[in-house]
């Protein structure tokens, strides 16, 4: 078992910057892909961006593609974040997921351990 925990959420103005991260504990000696996804009011949980277990592969969504990098610390058991450019439409609970696997992942049926959220509001 793997517990996660996000934090770094808060509310920014169109056109800042936040770092979200989050914490892994428990099992963390297996090799996990991480992703983070999001879910605004009414709409379902999306895919945001992934990252192999070794950082060395990466994937976005295209609307955040170049604004947003995803990176992880696997001596800190800790994924990153880091959100650029922020819009309004990035508006979201943003949830970290891991899974036990190599490659990456993109379906949030993929993974079995989920964060609780935090949440992320951009004023225009």
């Amino acid at each position: 078992q793997v517990q996660l925990v996000e934090s770094g959420g808060g509310l920014v103005q169109a056109g800042g910057s936040l770092r979200l991260s989050c914490a892994a504990s428990g099992r963390t000696e297996k090799s996990y892909v991480m992703a983070w996804f999001r879910q605004a009011p009414g709409k379902e949980r999306d895919f945001v961006a992934t990252i192999e277990w070794n950082g060395k592969s990466t994937d976005y969504v295209d609307s955040v593609k170049g604004r947003f990098t995803i990176s992880r610390d696997n001596a800190k058991n800790t994924l990153y974040l880091q959100m650029n450019n922020l819009k309004p439409e990035d508006t979201a609970v943003y949830y970290c997921a891991a899974t036990v696997g190599g490659g990456i992942y993109y379906r949030k049926w993929n993974y079995d351990y989920w964060g609780q959220g935090t949440q992320v509001t951009v004023s225009s």
